[in-house]
Parts: structure tokens; sequence; C-alpha cells
């Protein structure tokens, strides 16, 4: 039997086994917000370890996870060497997940299975890729170790006991803080030197490939007038007059974004929202203080510090008015993903494969939502995001009540990323 059979098995054996993996994931809650996530990081570690992996636990310190606005985080790698020498493969995917919020037909950590889906919090965004990618590795280490090859030339014996075909290093990155940027998570990793990757596969989306998204630039706006009667507005400064004005400029301005197209498939225009609102003292007074939060999306093509700068120089303008006082303060700058040379190997490879699993001809694009994989390739790291899970956000009501995934989909990635990994271990750097 050649390895990719030998791969094919093995995942197939581990199928019952791999939903109740992620199963034990969703039951274990890892909010973010609160994002005290490093109990979730220990359950998951141990997990692993009863897998037969060898789990490094690297804690964030606990200053670092406050700056980010989290409790506790920890880092989980697992690296599974093949051989001597050849690239080294990430597989992240992160466990923080938002707060499940209303609307629930089920317990959100229930992991509930009805007509072939699992349904709970996180168990497609994206606490399935946890499962995808540790099941891919543990199918290839158990091909590996059974002495099967992969593509021994005419003539030649495979070494007793051992792979003669592949060569390199495969590495299981589980971070928990994408919700709050990946600053402490994957970029952490790479500046630290924990990891330096060539190549990353991130969690994303089952039947497609990303190559590229947009970034974010998340403002908060303080306007600060002052306190007044409500018999006597004229003694008072107006903040909240202040902000109708602004609002209605940032709606005027975001229509004009339209106009800027990106080039990148699957990902159209610049976005803005203003997402929160806050002020006021009471009913009867003039309101002092105002804030406000704005989400702008980055298309590839724009240089993310040029917006900040322009769209903060905006709100000043329009909120200008006499005895006003603007406050603008970054709360997240995420650069966009964009690719990186060597992607293409990624992308032809998955291709390949999820033809040869699936059937399917998997396109890929870039999306327009953020993730934290684009911190492997602001490093330089060819990278893609390809995982169990969703086919779309709408699908699967990712950040949504009932969330939920398609065990078939589950399986069908599994068997995707080893085969990826088996070509990318036998490709000449």
């Amino acid at each position: 039997m050649n390895i990719r059979k030998a791969v094919t098995a093995a995942i197939v054996r581990s199928r019952r086994e791999q939903v109740a993996f992620l199963a034990a994931l969703v039951k274990k809650p890892s909010d973010n917000p609160q994002g005290d996530c490093a109990p979730h990081a220990l359950m998951t570690a141990k997990l692993l370890a009863d897998m037969g992996f060898r789990v490094e636990r690297h804690p964030v310190p606990a200053a670092d996870a406050r700056a980010v606005g989290m409790h506790s985080a920890i880092n989980l790698v697992v690296r599974q060497r093949f051989g001597r020498g050849g690239p080294v493969i990430a597989l992240n995917a992160h466990g923080d997940v938002v707060p499940p919020g209303t609307g629930w037909s089920v317990d959100p950590y229930g992991a509930v299975v009805k007509k072939g889906e699992m349904y709970g919090r996180g168990v497609a965004v994206s606490k399935s890729d946890f499962a995808t990618y540790a099941y891919a590795l543990l199918a290839l280490k158990s091909a590996a170790a059974m002495g099967v090859n992969a593509g021994v030339k005419a003539g030649e014996k495979s070494g007793a006991g051992r792979n003669t075909a592949l060569n390199g290093t495969v590495e299981l990155h589980f971070t928990y803080d994408e919700e709050s940027g990946g600053e402490i998570g994957p970029k952490r990793l790479l500046a630290t030197g924990v990891s330096k990757p060539d190549y990353a596969i991130c969690a994303g989306f089952a039947h497609g490939i990303t190559t590229a998204h947009n970034g974010c630039l998340h403002l908060e706006v303080e306007l600060l007038g002052r306190s007044g009667h409500a018999a006597r507005p004229e003694t008072g400064i107006d903040a909240l007059e202040a902000a109708n004005r602004l609002l209605t400029e940032l709606y005027a301005l975001r229509k004009t974004y339209a106009r800027t197209r990106s080039a990148t498939a699957g990902i159209k225009s610049p976005t803005l929202v203003v997402g929160l609102i806050s002020g006021g003292i009471n009913t009867n007074v003039v309101p002092d203080r105002v804030t406000l939060r704005l989400d702008r999306r980055i298309i590839p093509e724009e240089n993310p510090r040029t917006v900040e700068r322009v769209l903060t120089a905006q709100i000043r303008r329009f909120a200008s008015r006499k005895g006003i006082r603007v406050n603008v303060r970054r709360i997240l700058l995420a650069e966009p993903f964009k690719p990186v040379r060597g992607q293409e190997r990624l992308v032809a490879s998955l291709k390949v494969n999820a033809k040869r699993c699936s059937g399917e001809n998997i396109r890929a694009s870039g999306v327009p939502l953020y993730t934290d994989a684009r911190h492997y390739s602001a490093a330089g790291i060819p990278t893609v995001l390809y995982g169990a899970g969703p086919r779309t956000l709408e699908e699967a009501n990712g950040h949504r009540a009932d969330e939920k995934l398609k065990l078939t989909d589950l399986a069908i990635a599994t068997e995707v990323v080893a085969q990826t990994l088996i070509d990318l271990l036998e490709m000449p750097r």
C-alpha cells in the first residue's frame, strides 16, 4: 500500500474519534470576550497528547493578554518530523470564539448532531480545523510509521520501518486570539522565533481556497462637549448634536467607497460601519460626551496607514463645531492578507486533492473579512486559508445562532489537507 492509500485508510478508521474530539472542543467554552482561554488550551493539549503528539505549551504573559483585552491564552505547538531536511509546514487554527448570543435552538455548547451536522459555537469557526489538521497529521504519522512510501523510483526499495520519500516537518499552531486580532497568537509565535515555517495553511473555507482578504481598521471616536440643564440647552455644548453631524457625513462618505474597486476576485470595495454608540448622562441633561466605534474594511490595494490617516482627518473635520473636542483612538489595525510568492504551490496542490477527494473543482479567491492568517503572509510565508468549514459564513451560521458544520465536510477537508501535506513534503525546495 502506498502512503496516499494508507493515509485515506487511517482517516476513515479515525472518523468517529475525530468527531468526538471536535465535540469535546465545542463543549468547552472559550468565548472571546471575555477571553479566558487558557483552560480550553490545557484541555486541548491533553487531548492531543492522548493522541500521541508531543505538545508544546507557550503561555502568553498576563500583561500581553490584557493588552489585547483578554484574560489568558496559551499557544499550542506540535511538531512532527518526517525524514531529513525539507520544508516546515504550519497548520494554524484558532480556538477562541465569539460569545453565543441568543436565538439558539440547541445548547450552544452541546455539540448536538442532527442530520449529519454538528451544532455549537465555534464548530465551524474554527474549532473544526483543530480537528481537520490534527487528524490529517495523525493519519500521515500513522502511515509513515507503517513504512509505506510515497513515490519510490522503479527498482528501489523503501527502507524497512521508515519512510524514504517524505522529508520535512508539519507543525500544528493552535492559538486563541483570532477574535482579538492574532497579535498574541500567530504573530507572537513568529516574532519570538518559536516557529519559522516555509508554508502555512490556516483555518478557512472548505470548498474554496482563500488567497487574499481585507484588512480592517477599528477606531473609537470620542466627542466631548459640556453638560447643561435641558431647560437651558444653550448653557451646554451638545456632544450628541456633533455626533449626529459626524454620522451624517460618515454615511455620505461610505457611499463614495463603491467607486474604489479591488482587482482581487471575491473582494469588491472598501466598507465602513458604525457599530457602537454610547453617551449622555440623563434625559434632562445636555449630553457632554458621546463615543462611537467604527469598522473600516481595507482592500488589498490600499495602504492601511494611509487609510487611517485620511479617515482620522475626515472625522476631525466632520465633527468640527465650536466647543467640541474630538479624540480618535485606534483599537485595531489589521493588515490585508496578500499573496506571497510560493502561494501558488499550495493552491495547485489543494485544488488537485480537492478534486480527487470530493470530485469538486474548488476555486481560489479573496474574501472581504479578515483573519489572523495575515500574520504569516506579512512575515513572507506563502499562506492560504483552507479547512473544514464553513462553505460560507451564512450557510454555517458563523458568528450567529445555530452555528453548524457538515461532518462530511470535516472528513473531506481532513483528507485534502493530508494529501496536500504529502505533496509538500515530497516537493524539492
